[in-house]
């Protein structure tokens, strides 16, 4: 089917071209390091092709380091590196100990030494030492994925409960220096927000957090209470932050893609911010308006959006957005919609994100299966993979947000 062929290879090409490699490399390369010792902390879904890059540069400088990335997500060793995964989205016993590791050794650090911290999405889960009990620090989090709050509202309040985020790692590693290599994956890049900004000063204030616990109606114990009134440090010592790439890249990379696929391409927002069901009704709209055309059209939209859970099926944000666009596009012909995460993980599945046409609607339909029932129950999985739309692509090795596409093939 062209249409598939033409999803695959773009997003073949979209996540290459948005790989941290060479970014950690011009980061690295020539840069003079401090005569002091240097150790390598890799956190988030892009950590271990972030560590393997710097490894491949300064190797013989490192007195050592962790990787701490998502379970599935390591390719093996990196020389002297210690290698951990760890649970993603909701941190577990293995974010917690490699966590203590990754503290342990940049503990009692003088001036003279360096932490090289490699950072991207994903971190936030992964590098974990809590202020509150290990179960409350998990229930919050489950309750805030599951309420449609938004990645900067979560992290808000994530730096509230932790002894490592909002800039409180970058006060553990002082005097020595921090070189932070961060790549992108919330929308304007705010470092403070990213991985809830471990080694970046944090703008958000305790009564900010507190506001959008109210918000969502989340459950504060005294505890997590105690922990809101706690500020975060508004100033660091001797921290570079390099940011490597963003949902900007993965676009114009997408853009490229389809051009040479011979379609016209329009970037209609790298900042897409709105639940997943509201996206695919907006592009299906979009699809339905340009099916005059003649000749073929491409309109993408970078960002992430929010699931706001009201059932117990299996799915993620980009394979909800899908499956909604399905029901706008029925009927229209040589028409798509797919969308992706950038990391190839989409919500707690295997696949990276879903593709539909003008017929999935039809296909599903016929096997007795109506989109309605299905995302009222957030079980986009199991209706994408009975008609071939889910899209699998493994751990990419990157972690970029996501971009969502229309194709009219003309």
């Amino acid at each position: 089917m062209r249409l598939r062929s033409d999803c695959d290879q773009i997003v073949r090409q979209a996540i290459a071209a948005v790989q941290p490699d060479a970014a950690v490399r011009r980061a690295l390369s020539g840069r003079k390091l401090p005569p002091g010792r240097v150790i390598l902390v890799a956190v988030g879904k892009a950590a271990w092709s972030m560590a393997y890059t710097a490894y491949s540069c300064i190797g013989a400088r490192l007195s050592g380091g962790i990787v701490i990335t998502k379970y599935g997500y390591s390719h093996g060793p990196i020389g002297n590196l210690r290698i951990r995964e760890a649970g993603h989205p909701v941190p577990d016993e293995e974010s917690f100990s490699a966590t203590e590791e990754a503290l342990a050794l940049t503990e009692g650090l003088s001036k003279d030494d360096l932490v090289l911290f490699l950072l991207s999405g994903g971190g936030s889960a992964l590098f974990e030492a809590p202020l509150v009990p290990q179960g409350e620090l998990q229930d919050i989090t489950r309750q805030l994925l599951a309420c449609g709050a938004d990645i900067v509202e979560i992290n808000t309040i994530r730096k509230r409960l932790s002894a490592v985020k909002g800039g409180r790692f970058a006060k553990h590693c002082a005097p020595a220096s921090v070189l932070s290599i961060v790549l992108s994956d919330i929308l304007g890049d705010p470092l403070d927000m990213i991985a809830s900004g471990p080694t970046y000063p944090d703008s958000s204030t305790s009564s900010h957090a507190k506001a959008i616990a109210g918000k969502y109606s989340i459950s504060l114990s005294p505890v997590i209470e105690a922990c809101f009134r706690m500020e975060t440090p508004k100033t660091l010592g001797n921290v570079e932050t390099i940011v490597t790439g963003s949902v900007r890249e993965l676009c114009a990379a997408a853009a490229e893609a389809c051009n040479a696929l011979g379609y016209m391409p329009y970037i209609l927002t790298d900042s897409l911010n709105c639940e997943a069901r509201e996206a695919g009704a907006f592009l299906a709209a979009i699809a339905r308006a340009h099916q005059n055309t003649d000749r073929s059209l491409a309109f993408l939209a970078g960002g992430e959006t929010v699931v706001h859970l009201t059932g117990s099926g299996m799915g993620g944000r980009n394979q909800e957005l899908a499956l909604s666009a399905a029901e706008g596009i029925a009927g229209l012909r040589d028409t798509a919609v797919f969308s992706i995460g950038s990391d190839g993980t989409d919500g707690p599945t295997d696949a990276a994100g879903g593709f539909v046409t003008g017929q999935t609607k039809d296909d599903l339909g016929k096997k007795g299966i109506q989109i309605f029932d299905v995302l009222k129950n957030n079980d986009s999985y199991h209706a994408l993979k009975l008609c071939d739309g889910l899209l699998h692509t493994g751990a990419t090795g990157t972690n970029v947000n996501d971009v969502a596409v229309l194709l009219i093939r003309r």
